[in-house]
């Protein structure tokens, strides 16, 4: 029944086929293809108003810090210190790869003693206010560039107070 002039017709069949497939895909492509660049110099050739312009704008309403600050649960604030813990110590004067944090909040900016602070954060000055803290934390290289620290920053207030809060019982 099947002889190898029919299996060599069934074979050819498939790469025939297959290759009207392919030469249909690359023609296709060409004809429909968006090639090139297409940035800020693309014109819309027609819009659809949808109506969104309308549309209310909810604003945003930023919190002080202070007031995030005063509803803060330390107990909480425990459970960040762990991201911390790797690189910074409780225990007053003992230094790790970072400054110890007992007694930071209220404390002189670059006061722990012992440690080589970088000149990015002696350029600093001031106090670790929790305001200042959470400046900080929020973002270190942009609060005091060319800083040691190489931690990418804590986005949420609420996270920022509840740590501050934390480190505040250490006094």
């Amino acid at each position: 029944m099947f002889d190898t002039m029919t299996m060599t017709k069934v074979v050819g069949g498939f790469c025939g086929a297959l290759l009207v497939f392919l030469l249909g895909s690359w023609a296709g492509g060409i004809l429909y293809g968006t090639y090139g660049s297409h940035g800020d110099d693309h014109a819309q050739a027609y819009s659809i108003d949808t109506g969104e312009s309308d549309a209310v704008v909810e604003e945003v309403v930023e919190v002080p810090f202070a007031e995030v600050y005063a509803a803060a649960d330390a107990g909480a604030g425990e459970r960040l210190w762990r991201q911390c813990q790797a690189c910074h110590k409780l225990e007053p004067g003992a230094n790790g790869v970072g400054p110890y944090l007992h007694g930071v909040v209220d404390r002189p900016k670059h006061a722990a003693d012992g440690y080589s602070y970088s000149d990015g954060l002696m350029a600093t000055t001031g106090e670790w206010t929790p305001e200042n803290l959470s400046a900080f934390l929020e973002n270190p290289k942009e609060y005091a560039p060319g800083t040691k620290m190489a931690y990418r920053g804590m986005g949420k207030a609420e996270d920022r107070a509840n740590l501050i809060a934390y480190l505040a019982t250490f006094q």
